[in-house]
């Protein structure tokens, strides 16, 4: 039984926004060490649930989850994968990560290398920034003409709505933190010989850049937000909280589906298995 439950709903958009959602909330938990304990144990039942609730979700076989994480950098989304989605089975997880489209990917549509990488039925994918890149990055960076990224709102929400036709569900997740938040973990990444490897220049112009990547996940909730693909935007600011919230999410979107055992494909009666 859980300690707490996380009311998902003042999250997801078109309810919720970035200036509606307090990126240190921490919901129905307390900052103190009791709270942090409460969320911990919480945790660990929802990973229990997760896996047990994957298990059928595979067997089942008429389903496929999608789970996108999208962040300014820095934001967290490696960690949310480690460790909100902790206890799943590795074969059953398909995590893309979406970098800098190659030449090949350029010489196609923008969305041919994301359907490429969308999991079959029976399994749960991850991306790690996603098709939204392509109304995020490469409008706060004059990539394409405006004419052309504006195009893709549309695009995207039919594209997320042909999935669904065919059995998929999206899981659209933003790590919301702030911008002292952001500098304390680049900060970490040059001071901490460990994570040094993790440190981009890029990310110091990305964070000169702040006001127009909001205006532009702004405008990105509103046009995509819709049911049945809402946005959840999820306070970030402190891990713990991150996770519980995400591992929440997951479970929630795993019970909404009407799983059941398949049937055997024969009559199991006619067989018996000696000692």
């Amino acid at each position: 039984m859980l300690n707490a439950k996380i009311d998902l709903s003042a999250y997801r958009t078109p309810l919720a926004n970035l200036d509606a959602v307090d990126p240190g909330d921490t919901g129905p938990y307390p900052t103190d060490r009791d709270g942090r304990r409460a969320a911990a144990e919480d945790l660990a039942t929802l990973i229990q649930r997760k896996a047990e609730l994957q298990r059928l979700f595979y067997a089942d076989g008429r389903f496929a989850l999608l789970l996108v994480l999208q962040a300014v950098d820095a934001g967290g989304k490696d960690g949310t994968i480690r460790r909100a989605l902790s206890g799943l089975n590795p074969q059953g997880v398909q995590v893309t990560s979406f970098k800098a489209p190659t030449e090949l990917e350029l010489a196609h549509d923008f969305l041919w290398r994301v359907h490429r990488a969308v999991p079959r039925r029976s399994m749960i994918g991850v991306f790690n920034r996603s098709h939204y890149e392509d109304v995020l990055v490469v409008r706060v960076d004059g990539l394409v003409p405006e004419e052309v990224w504006r195009r893709r709102y549309d695009h995207i929400v039919a594209f997320e709505r042909l999935l669904i036709d065919a059995g998929a569900r999206w899981l659209k997740v933003y790590l919301h933190i702030d911008r002292a938040e952001q500098a304390k973990r680049l900060r970490q990444r040059l001071e901490d010989p460990s994570r040094h490897w993790k440190f981009d220049a890029g990310d110091l112009r990305m964070r000169e850049q702040w006001d127009d990547y909001r205006a532009a996940y702004a405008e990105a909730f509103a046009r995509t937000g819709a049911e049945p693909t809402p946005w959840l935007i999820v306070p970030a600011n402190r891990k713990w909280y991150r996770d519980v919230v995400v591992a929440t999410a997951v479970v929630e979107a795993l019970e909404a589906l009407p799983l059941r055992w398949p049937e055997p494909k024969i009559d199991l009666s006619r067989f018996t298995v000696d000692d």
